[in-house]
């Protein structure tokens, strides 16, 4: 018996200036479904979730629910319908707490609210403490209220753009459970995804998009991930060769015995944390989210100040107690695991924002910015990691979030670090885009950089890194050699079955 048609797009089409992010989009959602939207960085896929959302308006084309055509002005519209969606980007406000955020779209008293909260996040292992004040999350536990906060809606249609990115192996487990109970009950679910085998493994209908066209439908279950791959791209994926590493050199960073109270209730601990990075080498950090890896970042960044300058050392000097600006000048850099806000400044054009970590590359003179300049470097970033957009003076706000990754990512690796820090490096990029990223670190380590990768992505850290640690509740493993290491080793360090 074939399902009926929940959500039906006809011809539907929407630019932006000289831009065409989506050309005459068909698209059936059946109930009961689970549906992906497979395609590059820029392909349109965010766009036309926004469209089903209301949040954009298509200049082309309808859209008909149940079979009847309906004019999706604005969010309200599409959830007065049954529609809900987590975007990639949250749209969460920082300065109120969990339940405060989860109030303003869920009906109910606070207490009712947080219980509800506590209740659901035990049964799809979403957990999260809801007093939390939103800005002291990490990035994995805010998408979980994300997604709890569109649960408790109890959609009809359910578009989950990037779910998985932030969560760990055991929550997505959980977390496809919960997405076939809601099938199961007649819930219709978009899902958009990089991991191909994650989408073979859940969806049962497939549309691939390239540059803003449909161009196949398919049944993912019957296709491996490389074709889907090259479904996505229209050309033969690339291939990453990762070499064992040369000899490690000199450390060129060392954490030792790195001690951190928790900033708030809420943060996390560090506790006698050491670590040695050398040249040549790419040291991995897995865990789960929220056990302490944002404080590691911020105290190696410079954000966070250590209690004793020798604490942190970079290129043999102690800077515990120094600045970012101090630590840059060392020959470090850094890509933080949040892009807009912290990685980028969305309301900047690409070339301001190429300034603010790259104007030692002639960008300055006598105090003025030298445009050409800054315009340059901001081309060749476009130009070497794909960054799809208009040009230098796009903002970076109007960016795809994989676009945006690769800039930034870009930006840092044309400093030529000594040492580099990257956080979550391919949140969100497609397939293509990931393996180039990492091939281009790999790249770095073999011309003597030392990288340290903070990632959840457990496939990701096997395929770059020489020497893997997982942080626990602020303690740190001791070094798994990659080669010898199994993911369920790494998994028994991750949930404190093994330190």
């Amino acid at each position: 018996m074939r399902k009926q048609a929940l959500l039906t797009l006809s011809g539907v089409s929407k630019r932006y200036g000289t831009v065409q992010a989506n050309q005459a989009i068909d698209l059936e959602v059946k109930s009961g479904s689970i549906h992906a939207i497979l395609g590059e960085n820029g392909a349109g896929k965010s766009t036309l979730m926004k469209l089903i959302y209301g949040v954009e308006h298509p200049d082309d084309g309808s859209i008909a629910w149940n079979g009847a055509p309906v004019q999706l002005s604005r969010p309200s519209d599409a959830q007065a319908l049954g529609i809900g969606m987590v975007f990639q980007h949250f749209s969460l406000f920082e300065t109120l707490s969990v339940v405060q955020n989860v109030s303003l779209m869920v009906p109910g008293r606070p207490a009712e609210i947080a219980t509800k909260i506590g209740d659901l996040g035990r049964k799809f292992g979403l957990v999260v403490d809801p007093d939390a004040m939103v800005h002291t999350l990490s990035v994995g536990e805010r998408q979980r209220v994300e997604i709890i906060r569109c649960l408790l809606l109890n959609p009809k249609l359910l578009i989950l753009d990037e779910p998985t990115s932030v969560l760990p192996p055991q929550s997505v487990k959980l977390l496809f459970e919960t997405l076939r109970k809601l099938q199961a009950e007649g819930t219709a679910i978009l899902f958009i995804s990089h991991k191909l085998e994650e989408i073979r493994a859940l969806c049962d209908e497939a549309t691939v998009l390239r540059d803003g066209k449909v161009t196949g439908r398919v049944d993912p279950r019957a296709h491996s991930a490389r074709d889907l791959a090259q479904m996505m791209i229209g050309r033969d994926m690339p291939h990453l060769a990762v070499s064992n590493s040369a000899q490690p050199g000199e450390v060129r960073l060392r954490l030792h015995n790195l001690s951190h109270p928790r900033a708030t209730q809420f943060g996390t601990t560090l506790t006698d944390v050491n670590l040695d990075l050398r040249a040549g080498q790419v040291i991995g950090i897995a865990g789960i989210s929220g056990n302490g890896q944002q404080e590691l970042a911020a105290l190696i960044s410079g954000e966070l100040r250590a209690r004793k300058p020798e604490m942190v050392q970079i290129m043999g000097q102690a800077v515990g107690r120094r600045g970012p600006m101090h630590r840059r000048a060392l020959g470090f850099t850094f890509v933080p695991e949040e892009r807009l806000g912290r990685g980028a400044v969305p309301e900047m054009s690409l070339a301001d924002n190429s300034l603010l970590t790259a104007h030692g590359q002639g960008m300055l003179r006598g105090g003025f910015i030298k445009r050409r300049v800054e315009q340059s470097f901001t081309r060749r970033c476009m130009e070497d990691f794909d960054v799809r957009t208009s040009g230098p003076d796009a903002e970076a706000g109007a960016l795809s979030g994989g676009n945006l990754q690769k800039f930034i990512l870009g930006r840092e690796i044309m400093l030529a670090p000594d040492v580099m820090l990257v956080s979550q490096p391919t949140w969100g990029v497609d397939i293509g885009a990931a393996t180039a990223i990492r091939r281009r670190l790999i790249e770095m380590r073999d011309n003597g950089a030392a990288i340290l990768v903070i990632s959840e992505e457990l496939e990701e850290l096997f395929e770059i890194c020489d020497i893997l640690h997982v942080l626990h509740e602020g303690r740190l493993s001791t070094g798994l050699p990659a080669a010898d290491t199994t993911a369920e080793e790494v998994g028994a360090y991750m949930i404190g079955a093994r330190l």
